[in-house]
């Protein structure tokens, strides 16, 4: 019976602690570290395990002119989705497609990428040509170092072809840069 209690304690705290994305982040410019969209018309978002806050599920950094917006969701563990978005030559607040065709990710290119995976892929998605999409920057603050803005896009899959193209909408983001 002791070693009942321990375990029914840790059941109860792992459980209570699991919450559902049930809206999408305010369409906010301020830098509040929010990233949110829906994925096949669910709720997706960065989010930790149980009680413990994983770090790093929401990154955004910026390498000269160059963007890239990392995020994590370890909610239905042992899966695991992130979404990848990278953005080259953001200057200025504007429409930035996310149309090049590559084979994998990569640092040069604007895309977006989607996985699935148990330590290792499952099932992976990314924008092509033909599978476009687009990120709307809408402020782009060096100083203050704060990205913000909108995004949807299609992607192909390009692990695990038996899935469909994945579909994201009503994306948004506000996101501190490093």
């Amino acid at each position: 019976m002791k070693n009942l209690i321990p375990l029914f304690f840790f059941v109860c705290l792992m459980s209570a602690c699991k919450k559902e994305i049930t809206d999408l982040p305010g369409h906010t410019q301020n830098g509040e570290n929010t990233f949110g969209a829906k994925i096949n018309g669910e709720m997706w978002g960065p989010q930790g395990f149980g009680p413990f806050p994983a770090d790093n599920i929401l990154v955004a950094t910026i390498l000269g002119n160059d963007i890239r917006i990392e995020v994590q969701n370890f909610a239905s563990s042992p899966n695991e989705t992130g979404m990848y978005i990278y953005l080259t030559n953001v200057l200025a607040p504007g429409n930035y497609p996310l149309n090049t065709t590559v084979t994998h990710p990569t640092t040069a290119a604007n895309y977006a990428f989607f996985v699935k995976r148990r330590l290792h892929p499952l099932s992976e998605w990314i924008t092509t040509g033909a599978k476009t999409g687009s990120v709307t920057v809408t402020k782009i603050d060096r100083t203050q170092k704060i990205i913000a803005g909108t995004f949807s896009f299609t992607a192909h899959p390009i692990l695990n072809n038996e899935d469909a193209p994945l579909v994201v909408t009503e994306g948004r983001f506000d996101i501190q840069l490093k």
